[in-house]
């Protein structure tokens, strides 16, 4: 097992397809199978949060109010932040022009369309979803962010190493509202170790709300969200 000498009281787990009340509800299309009716809070011994992982990208990137999160991976990964609370979303498989979005700014589409068709695409499909949204900001991360020459309008780039801090926002105490930019300082500075409390939740969707379970010290964060 990789985890086999870490010392942790609590696990938050990325997983790449839709999760409902902790649990994920298919198999992913990019991974091997057994996620579904899988115990992980037996396997690791400890509480378990598991989260969208478009989603904990997500919260990790967060800063204030109305945030939409595109992954540009494997597939094309998206959630909303809404005052601190993330929603899953898979706006990847709705229909765009002779397939879906995710077939047209997807790894495979990078690969098959070359680098400028597929950048043409990536700023049309942020348009319309930022159009139609309405967010405050929209956060591109994934891998393949790395692949764009310059960010649409209203976008900032996201990073991979993200994730680990949504994963710690997961435990995080519910509180008052406030705004945090996902500094290297924080990754340490809120950790349910520090006792800080946070406005950051998962919604009803996934039924991860963020409290504190047995005030874990340590946890360790899941797959860091690129499909």
């Amino acid at each position: 097992m990789v985890v086999g000498n870490w010392q942790y009281e609590a696990v938050s787990i990325g997983f790449p397809g839709p999760v409902l009340r902790n649990h994920p509800v298919a198999e992913p299309r990019n991974l091997g199978g057994g996620w579904v009716g899988f115990n992980f809070r037996s396997a690791f011994g400890c509480p378990v949060k598991v989260v969208n992982d478009a989603a904990m990208q997500a919260l990790g990137s967060y800063r204030k109010g109305k945030m939409l999160f595109l992954g540009l991976g494997t597939g094309l990964g998206s959630a909303l932040v809404v005052d601190g609370i993330v929603e899953p979303m898979e706006l990847g498989h709705l229909p765009y022009k002779k397939g879906t979005y995710e077939s047209y700014v997807g790894n495979n589409a990078l690969l098959k369309q070359g680098k400028k068709k597929w950048r043409r695409h990536v700023a049309d499909v942020v348009a319309r979803l930022t159009a139609a949204l309405e967010p405050d900001e929209v956060v591109l991360g994934g891998g393949n962010v790395k692949e764009l020459k310059e960010l649409p309008p209203k976008c900032r780039a996201g990073d991979n190493l993200n994730a680990f801090l949504g994963g710690f926002r997961l435990w995080e105490e519910v509180n008052e509202s406030r705004s945090m930019a996902p500094t290297a300082a924080s990754l340490t500075s809120n950790t349910p170790k520090s006792g800080k409390k946070s406005k950051y939740r998962s919604s009803s969707r996934s039924k991860n709300w963020a409290r504190t379970v047995g005030k874990p010290a340590r946890g360790r964060g899941g797959s860091p969200g690129d499909r």
